[in-house]
C-alpha cells in the first residue's frame, strides 16, 4: 500500500476506498494534493498551541496537513456521513487530537469542544461559506472567540471580502469583514486543483480579527444599513436608504455624505458614521 508523508494512505484511495463521490448538493469540491493542502495549513501561521475548528472536511486532505502541521486539536464538523469512516482512520492515526463533530455546522455550535485560543481553517462547502463567514464576523459579542478565519471562497467571493470603496467587489461582506478586522488574499487555487474541478477559480482569504473595532459603531446597526444600502447598490443612498429615515437626505448631510452618493463610495469608516445617525 502506498502511504503519503503523514503515514497515511493517498487521498485517491481513501476516496476510493469508500467510494466519496463529492456531492453537488452539498458544495463539495475535494482538495486531494496533500502539498497544497499543507500550504493552506501554514497560511495560517503556527498551530502547535491553537485548536482549530474546520467546516465540511470530507475524506479528510485538509484535516491531515492541519495535524500534520502540529494543530494541538483538530474539531471537524462535517454532515456527509459517507465521510465518517475516512476520518475515524484519521482520528486513530493521530491518536486523539481530532473530534469529528456529524452535523450541520449552521445548526451547531462548537465551541464547547474547543479551548482558545483558536482558528477556523477550512476549504468551505460553496452553499454555505458566505453564511458561516457573516456570523463568524458578526457575534453578539466583540472580540469573538476566533483568533483567526482561513478560509477558501470561490475566488469572486474572496475579492468581495478584501474589496476598496469604489470597486465594483465592494459591498456588504467587505464591510463587515474589515471593520474589526484585517483581510488580505493569501493563496488563488485554479479549478483543476480541485475534484471534481469547479467552474470557477478559488482563493484564500486570511482575516485577523482586531481586538476592537477600528471604528465605534452599534453592529446591528451597522449590519442594517450596509444591508440596505447594498440591496439596491446602483441607486443614490437618499434612494436606497430611504426605507431607514424618511428624513435620510438631512442624516446625510449632517455627517458630511453626499444624498447622491451610492453604496460603493462610502468608506467602512463613513458607513460607521452614519450608522450612529440611527
Amino acid at each position: 500500500m502506498t502511504v503519503s508523508a503523514d503515514g497515511l494512505p493517498p487521498l485517491r484511495e481513501v476516496i476510493s476506498k469508500h467510494a466519496l463521490r463529492a456531492q453537488k448538493s452539498l458544495g463539495q469540491n475535494f482538495l486531494l494534493d496533500l502539498n497544497l493542502t499543507g500550504k493552506i495549513a501554514r497560511q495560517a501561521g503556527d498551530l502547535s498551541k491553537c485548536d482549530v475548528l474546520e467546516i465540511g472536511p470530507g475524506p479528510g486532505g485538509l484535516t491531515r496537513a492541519l495535524l500534520y502541521e502540529g494543530a494541538r486539536r483538530v474539531v471537524a464538523v462535517e454532515r456527509d456521513e459517507r465521510c465518517m469512516p475516512a476520518l475515524a482512520e484519521i482520528s486513530d492515526h493521530y491518536d486523539g487530537r481530532l473530534k469529528v463533530i456529524s452535523g450541520d455546522a449552521l445548526a451547531l455550535d462548537p465551541t464547547q469542544y474547543l479551548n482558545g485560543p483558536i482558528k477556523i481553517i477550512a476549504n468551505l462547502p460553496y452553499n454555505i461559506g458566505t453564511e458561516l463567514l457573516v456570523r463568524w464576523l458578526t457575534p453578539p459579542q466583540w472580540p469573538p472567540y476566533w483568533d483567526s478565519l482561513t478560509l477558501m471562497f470561490q475566488r469572486e467571493v474572496a475579492k468581495r471580502i478584501v474589496a476598496q470603496p469604489g470597486s465594483k467587489a465592494y459591498g456588504r461582506l467587505s464591510v463587515l469583514a474589515q471593520w474589526r478586522s484585517d483581510a488580505k488574499i493569501v493563496m488563488d487555487l485554479p479549478p483543476q486543483a480541485f475534484t471534481p474541478a469547479p467552474k470557477v477559480s478559488s482563493a484564500v482569504v486570511h482575516i485577523t480579527k482586531c481586538d476592537k473595532p477600528k471604528f465605534d459603531c452599534n453592529a446591528k446597526m451597522l449590519e442594517r444599513v450596509v444591508a440596505t444600502a447594498f440591496n439596491q447598490r446602483r441607486k443614490m443612498l437618499r434612494a436606497s436608504l430611504k426605507s431607514l429615515a424618511p428624513d435620510i437626505e438631512d442624516r446625510l448631510n449632517a455627517v458630511g455624505i453626499p444624498p447622491t452618493e451610492r453604496a460603493e463610495q462610502l468608506s467602512v469608516e463613513q458607513f460607521c458614521i452614519l450608522s450612529n445617525q440611527f
